[in-house]
């Protein structure tokens, strides 16, 4: 009986991993065939935002701890990953006082990327440690210096981030189909996490501290080890973006970014992969079209002063709103399963 049950579990697994990339695959599919480049940016931002989601999924959502720390660890993989991969002419320019030998070095975008993504996650290794022991607001107060401390250190590090001034002459290298790729893996990634054994411990510490450390789980560790994955997927994501839109500055992983990300994993739901990724389509969605109603209403002078700020007026009202009527999100902690119907279908 045992290997029967494991069997269907695997294969629900399996069911709704295809239930969640299908549809990201149309999505990318159609951006593809009615090739607007408008279009094909918003796509790819989608599915940025899609990954540092399930990078903040993979550490809030199974610990329930608000990190505010992650959209820095953005950050460092995206600074990482432009310091190994850029032209050492433009490098030259651009960061001119870099190490020699930081200076003349270029490699392929994929190593740089992953490797950005590793420095992200040696650095949420190092200083994570001591502050996973941290609960409640204590840990919240905690991740948001750490998001301070980061932004300080990237605006005041001219070496090696151009300082305040925005960072130029970086090669684009992320397109519709790399950003695609990636953001199916990391679906995949975030799922996996979730049903393996440190994700189901985190989730039992999460829900029951006490009983959770009276069975033997080591809370620090998972949490640790949960930290240190999410890290990494948003060392990955920074390093995407940064080869996308190939010029930028510190003010870029503040506070901003930060908002939108934790309104798409709170409207979507925390609690589970399908959360994530309903909360990254929806929100993204609203986002584009409320920026490009924006637009339209300034462009057009229906008012007479220009509307600015409409995005995030309405992406805090759903936050409320959402907290309020649903604090679990659209999803509600669970995840995207075919029907007994649909079963039949298949």
């Amino acid at each position: 009986m045992k290997p029967k049950s494991f069997s269907h579990e695997w294969k629900s697994h399996i069911r709704t991993l295809i239930i969640l990339i299908i549809p990201l695959l149309l999505i990318a599919i159609i951006a593809d065939v009615i090739g607007n480049v408008m279009i094909k940016r918003v796509v790819i931002t989608l599915f940025i935002n899609l990954i540092l989601v399930m990078g903040l999924q993979i550490f809030m959502g199974n610990s329930g701890i608000l990190s505010f720390a992650h959209i820095g660890f953005m950050g460092i993989g995206a600074y990482a990953s432009v310091l190994f991969s850029m032209n050492p002419q433009l490098k030259g320019i651009a960061l001119p006082d870099l190490p020699h030998f930081l200076g003349t070095l270029q490699l392929p975008f994929l190593v740089s990327v992953l490797i950005g993504a590793c420095i992200a996650a040696i650095v949420a290794a190092l200083i994570s440690f001591p502050l996973m022991r941290l609960s409640d607001a204590s840990a919240v107060i905690t991740s948001f210096a750490l998001l301070v401390v980061f932004h300080t250190i990237l605006v005041h590090w001219k070496t090696y981030t151009n300082g305040p001034q925005t960072l130029f002459g970086v090669d684009r290298y992320t397109y519709l189909w790399t950003s695609v790729i990636w953001g199916c893996i990391c679906v995949v990634i975030a799922y996996v996490f979730k049903e393996s054994p440190t994700g189901l411990k985190l989730r039992a510490s999460r829900d029951e501290r006490e009983a959770a450390s009276t069975i033997g789980i080591n809370i620090v560790v998972v949490r640790w080890r949960g930290f240190i994955l999410s890290a990494f997927v948003a060392g990955l994501a920074g390093g995407l973006w940064a080869h996308f839109i190939t010029s930028f500055s510190p003010k870029a992983f503040y506070l901003k970014e930060t908002f939108v990300i934790l309104g798409m994993l709170v409207i979507g739901g925390p609690g589970s992969v399908s959360g994530a990724v309903v909360g990254a389509l929806v929100v993204t969605g609203v986002f584009e079209g409320l920026r490009g109603l924006e637009n339209q209403i300034n462009i057009a002078q229906i008012l007479s002063k220009q509307v600015i700020g409409l995005t995030e007026i309405v992406l805090s009202i759903a936050m409320i709103a959402i907290l309020i009527l649903k604090p679990t999100g659209i999803m509600g902690g669970k995840e995207l399963k075919l029907t007994s119907k649909e079963k039949e279908m298949l």
